[in-house]
């Protein structure tokens, strides 16, 4: 036996305010819906008064009206709408789609009553509808064809029924209806900001501008058109004039045939895009059954990418027209255009071209770097940099600073653009092979002391070499490359773990002349000293002096044993600079 099933009005509201709606103010928007759909459908002269106070609403408009039929049907069926075709589909002209708009008056009120007359001169019919679920029909007086709305504030609803409150909600939701909406008698529609007309471009700018600073509350950089025809889209996208966090998503104040939809809706623009807020209306666009954001279906994407290419093209043409403005714009949304650079050889020409990058050399842009040193040579981290940039500078060897964020990417996607170009990362192998060997003589001298410092350092897994280079200040350097960095951390993880997996380690495991390198300058005076002692427990402890400042001042991580050998040199050398009393 087939049944039908039981409804209760009173969970489906719970539901729909719980997880449906926001919040009990889109009931205002849902009236207007309504109203608007009704006016839509009869065509003729169309107005919508609302009128309020002592704890109660109405809504009048001029609409087509609905026949007792016809209220049995829609009113008085959840999910039924008068808006779809004959196919369930909903029609374009319309708003509402989803036949549960009504319902929402029952998040403030337990009582909804519907007084309408139809346009094809069925008598009026009144409809009261209660949160209970029960609802009852009645004959009705109304002269004018369309449609009265009733709303009562239930307890604890009625600050949604404040005059204030509804005028508010009101020009939020209906400021750009293409007629005239009342409260109280007051009219709360405008003129779409971005209307054709004959004002001046300047008027124009100025205007927009104006509707940024009153809507969104700043001065915008920028002001940017959009047009998007097979969306049914118009509007305009603000460029923020503030640092914007890419990680959050840009909310945009969405219209959907002039009535709002959406005051922070996402996924609008693409994710590079979030130095900009757009404020747009739509007629080709779904919106979801909350009618609080956009379906993301197909259309979406394709208007998605059509606006990425709106402000894709006013990159280009700020970069041809106005570089100055072009700089000021990257120095407030860089990380933005970076993003871009990443998949898009425009971008990635117009950073090139703009966008300066930190070297060792000075500030200056890739295209800059190019003409100066051929070789674009770069440093993947910030602590790289630091660590090598200075004693590159010394040997002539220009580096950019790769460690910010995408700079490295950018770097690497350089020859794609620019067929021939050589980009290379700055190895600390690369560096030493700068590096002056000794004379001959030195070196055979030296021989003793290199042993010597070479077993103080064998515990730490590091080669003691010899060199000369500049700047003759610096004493000593340590320059751990990539492979050398991998086999370090490897024996650190390969300590911890299980017997099991330090088997399984083991076979990443290579020979140990990757080890990390400590060079010790023989043009700095202190080191020609050192090398010069007979002490081998001396001299034991002063290259473990010289690996600690070197780890310090390279900005190198700190290991257990490390940090034990700073503590254990330092005291070490206070003993020697302060003898006890009876070595004095």
């Amino acid at each position: 036996m087939s049944r039908t099933f039981q409804v209760d009005l009173r969970g489906v509201v719970d539901l729909l305010s719980q997880h449906l709606y926001s919040s009990p103010r889109v009931y205002v928007r849902e009236l207007l819906q309504n109203a608007v759909d009704a006016v839509t459908a009869r065509g003729a002269e169309a107005s919508i008064a609302i009128v309020v106070g002592d704890g109660t609403l109405t809504i009048t408009d001029t609409g087509i009206g609905l026949s007792e039929a016809q209220v049995h049907e829609l009113l008085a069926t959840i999910g039924r709408s008068s808006k779809r075709d004959d196919l369930g589909f909903a029609r374009h002209e319309f708003l509402g789609q989803f036949g549960i708009g009504l319902l929402s008056a029952f998040l403030v009120a337990d009582e909804v009553r519907v007084v309408t007359r139809s346009a094809t001169g069925t008598p009026a019919v009144a409809w009261t509808g209660r949160s209970d679920g029960t609802y009852a029909i009645e004959p009705a007086t109304r002269d004018a064809i369309g449609t009265t709305v009733t709303l009562t504030a239930r307890p604890g609803a009625e600050q949604w029924l404040v005059p204030e409150t509804v005028t508010d909600l009101a020009r939020l939701y209906g400021s750009m209806l293409p007629f005239d909406v009342t409260v109280n008698g007051q009219s709360v529609t405008g003129e779409v900001p971005w209307r054709a007309d004959d004002r001046s471009p300047g008027h124009r700018q100025a205007d927009l501008v104006g509707h940024a600073q009153d809507l969104l509350g700043f001065t915008p950089f920028d002001v940017i058109e959009l047009d998007v025809p097979e969306a049914g889209l118009t509007g305009v996208a603000y460029v923020l004039p503030f640092p914007a966090n890419p990680a959050e998503h840009a909310g945009h104040r969405v219209y959907l045939k002039r009535m709002l939809l959406a005051e922070s809706a996402t996924s609008l623009l693409p994710d590079w895009a979030f130095f900009a807020r757009c404020v747009v209306d739509a007629s080709e666009l779904r919106p979801t059954a909350s009618r609080e954001a956009l379906y993301d279906d197909g259309l979406l994407e394709a208007t998605r990418e059509a606006l990425g290419d709106r402000l894709r093209g006013w990159l280009v043409g700020l970069a041809r027209t106005s570089p100055e403005r072009l700089t000021r714009f990257l120095g407030v949304h860089h990380l933005g255009v970076k993003a871009l650079a990443l998949h898009d050889d425009e971008m990635l020409r117009l950073v090139e071209q703009w966008w300066p990058m930190e070297t060792n050399v000075g500030r200056m842009t890739l295209a800059e770097f190019r003409a100066r040193h051929g070789l674009v040579r770069y440093s993947a981290t910030t602590d790289e940099f630091r660590q090598l940039a200075g004693v590159a500078a010394a040997q002539d060897l220009a580096v950019i600073n790769g460690g910010y964020t995408y700079d490295s990417e950018i770097i690497e996607r350089l020859p794609g653009i620019e067929p021939g170009l050589t980009v290379e990362r700055l190895e600390p192998s690369t560096l030493a092979t700068a590096f002056s060997p000794l004379n001959p003589a030195e070196e055979l001298a030296a021989r003793p002391f290199l042993g010597t410092a070479q077993r103080s350092m064998d515990k730490l897994g590091c080669e003691v070499v010899l060199r000369e280079f500049e700047p003759a200040s610096l004493p000593v350097l340590f320059l751990v490359d990539r492979s050398a960095a991998f086999q370090s951390e490897l024996r650190a993880t390969k300590d911890k773990v299980d017997e099991l997996w330090a088997g399984v380690l083991s076979a990443f495991e290579k020979p140990a002349d990757d080890r990390p390198q400590l060079v010790l300058n023989h043009r700095n005076p202190l080191v020609r000293r050192i090398s010069a002692l007979r002490d081998d427990s001396l001299t034991a402890l002063a290259v473990e002096a010289l690996y600690g400042q070197a780890l310090l001042l390279g900005y190198h991580p700190i290991r257990p044993a490390d940090a034990a050998l700073l503590n254990r040199s330092f005291l070490g050398l206070l003993d020697q600079a302060v003898p006890s009393e009876e070595n004095r």
